[in-house]
């Protein structure tokens, strides 16, 4: 259900989720990293990690100088700075690369090294294809069972210009009919939402649902009171209270399939969400337009 402003009006499966009763329903997670213990503890970069089914978000704390390694990453992943006064120099795939600031930068498998010169928050996202960071999760107790209404994850194709270092700058301007500033890569898709001053008007939220896929909401700025609600089936066992977390930043809140949901942001100041899905959604991908690297990486056939 959205507003008609909203470009995702045009979108279908807007109506009430169609679910099977007895299937079981999971909690959203709640990753609150400016108020628990980093997961590691390193000096120069703390590092805290929640998961969804099939996304995980590491959150580090860089002081200048701090380094993040992979090795033998079995997939591509994604780095975002979110501020502007720091950059990374990134090595990957036999090259190296500095990239600046409020960027969104899409390393390939393989070992790969970020170097951080002047700190400041960044934002690795991941499949869970991986074992050792999901391991490492705050609420990774919460997946020893897979959730039976998300699928088995499948990633997209290779991109057709084969893996490397691909940078892309967040400096882009809001479009009418375009909903945030999408990127997508074969594992993942990220939607940079536009930032938003002030509390959002609460004539015009966006409850809907997602009936095999979780979302996360990823709050890099400001607070936000994320709205849940649970279909009732015909087993009452599956039946859940609805809930309003509020949550600060930065910190991560995984929604379950098939909860109803918004989110609305309620500092005076600005608030920004990134939203992240795993693998990148179909029905965004087929909106023209909307995904800002479609080029380089096409819908599979």
């Amino acid at each position: 259900m959205y507003d008609t402003s909203d470009p995702r009006s045009r979108l279908a499966g807007s109506a009430a989720p169609a679910t099977a009763a007895g299937l079981g329903f999971a909690d959203a997670d709640l990753g609150l990293f400016y108020e628990t213990a980093p997961q590691i503890a390193d000096d120069l970069a703390p590092t805290w990690i929640t998961r969804g089914q099939n996304f995980l978000v590491a959150h580090t704390d860089a002081q200048p100088g701090a380094v993040l390694t992979r090795s033998t990453q079995p997939d591509e992943y994604v780095l975002i700075l979110p501020r502007r006064d720091s950059r990374a120099i990134v090595t990957a795939g036999g090259e190296t690369t500095e990239v600046a600031g409020h960027s969104l930068t899409i390393l390939p498998p393989g070992d790969s090294r970020i170097e951080l010169p002047d700190g400041g928050p960044a934002e690795r996202i991941f499949s869970t294809v991986q074992e050792d960071l999901s391991a490492l999760a705050s609420n990774a107790a919460s997946f020893v069972t897979r959730r039976p209404q998300i699928p088995p994850f499948r990633p997209w194709p290779a991109p057709p210009g084969g893996y490397r270092i691909r940078s892309y700058s967040l400096d882009v301007p809001p479009t009418p009919g375009r909903f945030g500033r999408i990127f997508r890569c074969t594992t993942l898709m990220i939607n940079v939402l536009d930032p938003q001053v002030g509390p959002r008007d609460i004539t015009k939220l966006s409850p809907h649902h997602h009936d095999d896929f979780e979302q996360g909401s990823l709050s890099v700025e400001g607070r936000f009171v994320h709205h849940l609600r649970w279909p009732w089936t015909v087993n009452l066992n599956d039946w859940r209270e609805d809930r309003h977390p509020e949550v600060g930043s930065p910190s991560l809140t995984v929604i379950p399939a098939p909860a109803i949901h918004t989110s609305r942001g309620v500092d005076q100041g600005v608030n920004q969400l990134i939203d992240i899905f795993a693998p990148p959604r179909e029905d965004f991908s087929q909106q023209a337009g909307w995904v800002l690297n479609a080029n380089d990486y096409p819908m599979p056939d």
